[in-house]
């Protein structure tokens, strides 16, 4: 099977390639997904998360048309704060919201990875394996002035939450519970176990 990664960030390619130990044979593709990410009524987090992932998936096996064998990992991370869906922030005042939110609160990172492919050539359903994993993340106490700098920077802009564990916003973290990889965007464990029940790795 050939390997595709169905996002364009530079963070989960990254973390992906990791999961290949160094080895050449190792590699995959990457394609661009588009999507509603809209919620459904009364759709809870958990279901949210799963969904939008399995959801890029398939819309990324749909872009290898051509392509022998694809297998194609969709992934999507959210930020849960008292059951609610922090998503990537609108404008800096929308950030500015969320983080005074986390300030020295505790919060899930839910990231959900989705494996889409068919077993041979011929079948015309796609299998479809889904991981579901939770991180707990607390935030130490923030000024006001750390947000106004912080937000400032433009790091917060286009990730879920308003922030980045593994920039300058890992300076807010207290502590985590559960995988640092998922709360980045694709947890490491869960990924290789993936792959390697398919024959991937």
């Amino acid at each position: 099977m050939n390997l595709v990664l169905a996002s364009t960030s530079p963070r989960r390619k990254e973390l992906l390639a990791q999961i290949g130990l160094g080895r050449p044979e190792f590699s995959f593709t990457q394609v661009a997904p588009d999507i509603d990410e809209t919620p459904q009524l009364r759709e809870t987090p958990i279901d949210y998360v799963q969904r939008l992932a399995a959801e890029k998936a398939h819309a990324g096996l749909a872009l290898c048309a051509g392509m022998s064998q694809p297998a194609v990992l969709g992934s999507d991370t959210i930020v849960v704060f008292e059951n609610q869906i922090l998503g990537k922030p609108t404008d800096a005042a929308d950030a500015k919201r969320m983080l005074s939110e986390l300030s020295g609160q505790l919060h899930t990172v839910m990231t959900a990875i989705a494996l889409v492919y068919r077993k041979d050539e011929s079948s015309l359903t796609a299998k479809t394996l889904v991981r579901l994993v939770q991180t707990q993340v607390r935030f130490c106490t923030l000024s006001k002035a750390e947000i106004e700098a912080y937000v400032a920077s433009a790091e917060p802009m286009d990730k879920a939450g308003s922030y980045g564990i593994q920039g300058m916003g890992g300076c807010f973290v207290a502590a985590i519970d559960g995988s640092y990889s998922g709360v980045v965007g694709l947890p490491l464990v869960e990924t290789r176990e993936l792959l390697a029940e398919v024959g991937i790795i």
